[in-house]
């Protein structure tokens, strides 16, 4: 039986993790992204103005991380959207849909009790056309 490869995307682009997780780890051409949220890489700080500034800077994240796989916003299959407030998600999906215009992606939104540090994160899975350009940091 052959061993399951792993490959772990990195961008210094997108939020330096700051846990025990990876930005992003592929297995055969799927690649799961790690919850993004609205921090500005440079500052390290949420970005100001609120859910919507949040949903923006989250999905230039998870773009950034795209990119370092060779890929982007199209080749998202799932993504899943976890809220602070569901009463957001309207606000959130006029930011969206700047980022998915056709061939949406499937998608779940939850309101959870407690997001560490923001009002939104955003999971992702996608598919990929190939793994051999990924940039990896182990």
């Amino acid at each position: 039986m052959a061993a399951v490869q792993k490959l772990f995307p990195y961008t210094p682009k997108a939020p330096i993790r700051q846990g025990i997780y990876s930005q992003a780890v592929v297995v055969d051409r799927t690649m799961y992204i790690s919850g993004q949220l609205g921090l500005d890489v440079a500052s390290g700080k949420l970005v100001e103005g609120g859910v919507q500034a949040q949903a923006r800077q989250a999905l230039v994240n998870m773009g950034e991380i795209l990119k370092a796989a060779g890929c982007g916003y199209d080749n998202v299959v799932k993504t899943t959207v976890l809220l602070a407030d569901i009463n957001d998600f309207v606000n959130v999906n006029d930011v969206y849909k700047t980022f998915f215009s056709k061939n949406f992606p499937a998608r779940a939104a939850y309101q959870v009790i407690a997001l560490p540090r923001s009002l939104l994160h955003i999971h992702t899975a996608l598919t990929l056309p190939r793994v051999s350009s990924i940039s990896t940091q182990l």
